[in-house]
């Protein structure tokens, strides 16, 4: 549900004025000792950004985390582009953005020992003779699923991998570092979402999303 234009200023309307390079950005509020969190959808029509859909989330069984580390349950908080979308479900209509339907030969790495370490990869050999750890991107949570492009360009070994946008088992299950919502509210995100106007997505507390926010007028 919308907030009524009578109720208070929008907590984070005054820091997009800083994003350039976007005209949709995805909000989760969350906190390092909780792993409720809130999704928000902004887009900027004109000069005016304006809220758009609040949904409920959970995040990692950690909580959030400023120092994210490599199966530390956390989901890492920061300001990142909105990357590919997935899933072993079809891809749903109006999906503007590129959708790969998985099976079980689509993996993303997080073995941290590994050249392919926060990589996805197709392979139909043994996984388990390359990488001592890895995802099976057809898991029954990713039905749709939707990647946060989390330490990219360079990836830094250990400091996570796997981040998604996904469906959660219930509204109070945690996940092991992703973002998830029901699946309705992800199917109404995942349609939102225009390439054409270079989405991003910034995760934090209500301070440090606004500091990001602030933060990407320099970048």
């Amino acid at each position: 549900m919308l907030p009524s234009s009578s109720e208070a200023a929008d907590p984070y309307v005054s820091g997009l004025s800083y994003v350039k390079d976007s005209r949709q950005v995805v909000v989760v509020e969350g906190g390092t000792k909780t792993t409720k969190a809130s999704v928000r959808l902004y887009e900027k029509t004109g000069s005016k950004w304006q809220l758009k859909r609040i949904s409920p989330a959970v995040t990692g069984r950690s909580g959030l985390s400023f120092t994210k580390k490599e199966g530390d349950g956390a989901t890492p908080t920061g300001l990142y582009s909105i990357g590919r979308m997935f899933g072993y479900a079809p891809k749903p209509d109006g999906v503007r953005t590129s959708y790969t339907v998985t099976n079980r030969f689509h993996y993303w790495v997080d073995d941290p020992a590994s050249a392919d370490y926060n990589k996805w990869m197709y392979d139909r050999g043994n996984p388990s003779f390359k990488w001592q750890s890895f995802e099976r991107l057809n898991h029954e949570l990713y039905k749709y699923a939707v990647v946060v492009r989390y330490n990219e360009n360079p990836v830094v070994k250990g400091a996570g991998s796997a981040i998604f946008l996904h469906r959660w088992r219930t509204g109070s299950t945690p996940t092991a570092g992703c973002i998830a919502l029901s699946e309705s509210h992800l199917l109404v995100l995942m349609k939102w979402l225009d390439p054409a106007k270079t989405p991003k997505i910034v995760i934090g507390t209500p301070d440090s999303i606004r500091a990001d926010l602030v933060k990407s007028a320099r970048q």
